[in-house]
């Protein structure tokens, strides 16, 4: 395809910064816990259902019930198997015993004992895991999938049956992956709802039910079609690794998972989000999913032209974080968007250039291509338009994952009919210019090709001074979408925790 002439020296530099940056970020992960983190445990144990008497979910009734009673420092699982030991019972039989006030859970004593059941059921947690990634891979062996760009598209009813009516007709009009729209608000609460849901506002509550639910009918569909349907939901919030679990055992394929979004746009701790982003990509990792960072936000609080480099700095610390927690470089759906105003003269060069670094500085990534939407209006001829455009740059550049537009992307959530018109357009554009990138080279010290590298060139210096400043001051300064946060401030820092000397987490250690 066709190529910028980047300077792989400064590629090295930002590289390196990127990769000194995600070291202080281990530093700030490896000492801590987060109550979604032993809540996440449990449910890879088999923990599930909620207290009857008043519908708490059960893996919140016996983390607050541990951390009142015996302290959560050296892990969840301590004082989970001294009573699965002791009463020879299974996880979910404590959790339920637990909540009718039938056990109070202390210490361990017997430490042999417990590593050695630690060791068994983390093995077996993580075999279920490999057992779905293996269904998928089957599945798309033999049915394979469309062509890339695959095209991304949205349901979000509130309503979980009929976002099923809308994405069997979305998949059958064309569309690759189907990402269910999270409830408005859900990040934001610090437990996971339980069971199928038919109310949501501007989404549909992610829950374990949901999932399955949805899962199965792309599994038909896709069957029907002779093509695999990707499924989609939200990895991100205060529930970030208990959803990546939900995902890994109800075998989703693509989940948005960022190392910073929650921080920058949902006000959440930068200690929190970084510790459990860390442990939730542990488990999308053995699960085989796709994650989707968030960086195409950034242009919605920030200037597309005079932020792209912040884009790009993000991008390779996703990376790198991404990495060590065990993700494959064909995972890493990083995220950039089709958002410079277009009353900007020349402005499709400018997106032309973004795409094109993006697509060249992370070569076997499935980057995930947004469209636009801080510049769309009502006018849904000119939104059309705006959206074609996109189309042409994704397939253009080679991106892995289209997140099609909508015209009426100012007026409402979308209708069917409204889809449809952006698989067309998607269809047709995607298809008339094919092999346009292998065509086409670019100007050498034109427009394009200095666009990337000014912007690649200010995403190294960016790097450079994040990693001398520390990401925590960085983000408190508002390095990142001109949003400043708090080290000590957002939401769920009362969740953090030090871990003690003995602290066991048995699943993180079957992952690993």
């Amino acid at each position: 395809m066709s190529a910028l002439d980047l300077d792989p020296g400064v590629i090295g530099r930002a590289r390196s910064a990127a990769r000194a940056i995600a070291d202080q970020v281990q530093t700030v992960v490896a000492p801590r816990t987060t109550v979604s983190v032993e809540r996440t445990v449990l449910r890879l144990l088999g923990v599930d259902g909620v207290r009857k008497r008043d519908d708490v979910p059960l893996p919140n009734v016996v983390v607050d019930h541990v951390a009142k009673h015996a302290g959560l420092e050296g892990g969840i699982f301590r004082s989970l198997a001294a009573a699965m030991l002791a009463t020879d019972s299974t996880a979910q039989q404590v959790a339920e015993a637990v909540a009718e006030d039938g056990l109070t859970l202390t210490h361990p004593a017997d430490e042999s004992a417990v590593r050695a059941l630690g060791t068994q059921l983390g093995e077996k947690a993580a075999t279920r895991i490999a057992q779905r990634r293996a269904e998928r891979d089957q599945l798309l062996e033999e049915y394979g999938t469309g062509p890339d760009p695959l095209h991304y598209v949205i349901v979000a009813s509130g309503n979980i049956y009929e976002d099923v009516t809308a994405a069997c007709v979305a998949a059958r009009q064309g569309a690759d992956i189907i990402a269910v729209i999270r409830s408005t608000g859900q990040s934001l609460i610090d437990y996971v709802p339980y069971g199928p849901t038919t109310e949501g506002f501007g989404g549909t509550y992610a829950t374990q039910a949901n999932f399955q639910i949805m899962r199965e009918a792309l599994d038909e569909v896709g069957e029907e079609l002779g093509r695999y349907i990707r499924l989609c939901n939200y990895c991100s919030g205060l529930c970030m690794p208990e959803i990546a679990a939900m995902g890994a055992i109800e075998r989703l394929d693509v989940m948005l998972n960022d190392a910073l979004y929650g921080i920058l746009f949902r006000d959440i701790n930068m200690v929190r989000t970084l510790c459990d982003q860390a442990f939730s990509r542990r488990i999308n990792g053995r699960a085989g999913i796709i994650i989707n960072t968030g960086e195409d936000n950034y242009l919605t609080t920030a200037d597309a032209v005079e932020a792209a480099h912040t884009v790009v700095a993000s991008q390779l610390i996703n990376e790198q974080l991404a990495l060590d927690a065990g993700l494959e470089p064909d995972q890493l759906g990083l995220g950039h968007a089709f958002e410079i105003d277009p009353a900007l003269e020349n402005g499709f060069l400018l997106e032309l250039a973004q795409a094109q670094l993006v697509r060249q500085l992370f070569p076997e990534s499935p980057i995930k291509y947004m469209p636009p939407t801080k510049h769309m209006t009502g006018n849904i001829f000119r939104g059309h338009i705006q959206d074609a455009l996109f189309n042409l740059v994704g397939v253009w550049t080679g991106q892995g994952i289209q997140l099609l537009g909508m015209m009426t992307e100012a007026m409402h959530t979308p209708h069917i009919h409204d889809r449809y018109l952006s698989l067309e357009n998607a269809r047709y554009v995607m298809n008339t210019a094919r092999d346009l990138g292998d065509e086409i080279q670019f100007k050498p010290d034109g427009v394009i090709q200095n666009r990337a590298q000014t912007v690649l060139l200010k995403a190294a210096d960016l790097l450079e001074e994040v990693g001398e400043e520390g990401i925590l001051a960085s983000l408190s300064r508002g390095v990142f979408a001109d949003v400043k946060r708090s080290e000590d401030g957002g939401r769920g820092l009362s969740g953090v925790l030090s871990k003690s000397t003995d602290y066991l987490n048995p699943i993180e250690e079957a992952l690993a």
